[in-house]
């Protein structure tokens, strides 16, 4: 059962239950955001499919997250975080079933993905009011923490339990999937037990009620000069990072050439650079500034994914990748620290789901342009136009960014 929280910082027990729910179910996480898109370029061999498939899988971050915002602030964070497990558990223990049974076509393979995206965004919210609150004064070294959960757990042992048994039956995939959220449960409920930040003012008018707290996290994301800076660039990111991550199966298999279980050494690859750029972060930033080191990670991130695209042989494909991992991790680490240290504690839940949908809220566009594009150009011109993007944009905030 829960108790109330004494001592605060990553050294505690509470925190370290919390990295070990992240750990568990970012291994599931990892394990099926390689076979989802692998299994659908397998299965179609379709650009369009591969495209549809990644819109429903980011759709849920621009007609979810708000409504997920406010009722994370009202409810209990270690319970919605553990109901999200346990509901993404069932959903991805039925897709197991479909595709083990032959019968997981496009329209299962989207409404999946629709429906494990949408509990993520109360998850997420409520993780983010669970980290700062168990965290107390330790926030870089946190969100350091769970960068590097994120990477071990979504990037290196997912991708690599994807790769073996994906071979073995493509099913298995989901099946761990599900068991890997059965367990991070496990870890939530045994969680201190934290107080959402806003009280449950429904009343008689519950649509009103949401319309006013909706409008409370919105409003102080677009008051803060540092939080509109961190949304503008996250949203053009993510609109290039969703093109790119839509068609990396396919490329990979149709372009590099590599065979189909050796696919997810890539993202192993990605992980590498990740762990690292998660650990150099927070120590650049107070040598040289948070803002010049965010702008650096930035362009060197464009400059991968236009390399990656730009020169289609291997050994650059897996140095590009590496940087592709170094880059964000080191973007993450700090952007991340800085929203929370911005934001309100009460506001936790609200400004948190609305960054997520300004942010990744074009994440849909960039994956489902990324087919057309591809299917009227190349491959490769989806990777050089998006790290064009995002140099440009990182080139053009610099002194916002380093300002704030």
């Amino acid at each position: 059962m829960g108790r109330s929280i004494d001592v605060k910082g990553v050294r505690t027990a509470g925190f370290r239950l919390l990295t070990g729910a992240w750990v568990t179910s970012l291994v599931g996480d990892g394990v099926r955001t390689v076979a989802l898109p692998l299994f659908t370029a397998v299965s179609t061999r379709s650009p369009l499919a591969a495209s549809a498939v990644a819109v429903s899988v980011v759709l849920p971050w621009l007609v979810v997250a708000l409504p997920a915002g406010v009722l994370v602030d009202r409810w209990r964070p270690r319970l919605v975080v553990a109901v999200a497990h346990g509901f993404r558990a069932v959903v991805t223990g039925l897709l197991a079933g479909a595709v083990f049974t032959d019968s997981a076509g496009v329209a299962v393979l989207c409404a999946a993905g629709f429906l494990l995206t949408s509990a993520e965004t109360f998850a997420d919210s409520a993780s983010q009011v669970l980290l700062v609150e168990l965290a107390g004064d330790d926030l870089e070294e946190a969100n350091g923490r769970f960068v590097t959960a994120e990477t071990v757990g979504m990037d290196l042992a997912g991708p690599l339990a994807a790769s073996l048994l994906f071979w073995w039956n493509p099913a298995a995939c989901f099946a761990l999937d599900a068991l890997t959220f059965v367990v991070a449960a496990f870890f939530v409920v045994r969680l201190p037990d934290v107080r959402g930040g806003a009280p449950d003012t429904r009343g008689d008018d519950p649509v009103g009620a949401l319309r006013v707290q909706l409008a409370e996290g919105a409003g102080h994301l677009f008051r803060d000069l540092g939080l509109r800076v961190l949304v503008l660039a996250v949203a053009v990111t993510a609109l290039c990072a969703a093109a790119v991550n839509a068609m990396l199966a396919l490329y990979s298999i149709n372009v590099l050439g590599l065979r189909e279980e050796f696919v997810p050494w890539l993202v192993v690859v990605m992980s590498a650079g990740a762990v690292l750029g998660a650990r150099l972060s927070p120590r650049l930033a107070p040598k040289h500034g948070a803002g010049p080191v965010m702008v650096g990670a930035l362009v060197l991130l464009g400059a991968a994914f236009a390399l990656f695209g730009a020169v289609p042989l291997l050994p650059v494909a897996i140095g590009a990748v590496f940087l592709f991992g170094l880059a964000s991790a080191g973007w993450n680490v700090l952007s991340a620290t800085r929203r929370q240290r911005l934001t309100p504690k009460p506001l936790m839940g609200r400004v948190t789901s609305a960054y997520r949908v300004l942010a990744w809220g074009l994440s849909p566009i960039g994956a489902g342009l990324a087919g057309p594009l591809a299917a009227e150009t190349s491959l490769g011109a989806v990777y050089v136009v998006s790290g064009v993007v995002v140099v440009v944009t990182a080139l053009a905030l610099a002194r916002p960014l380093a300002r704030t």
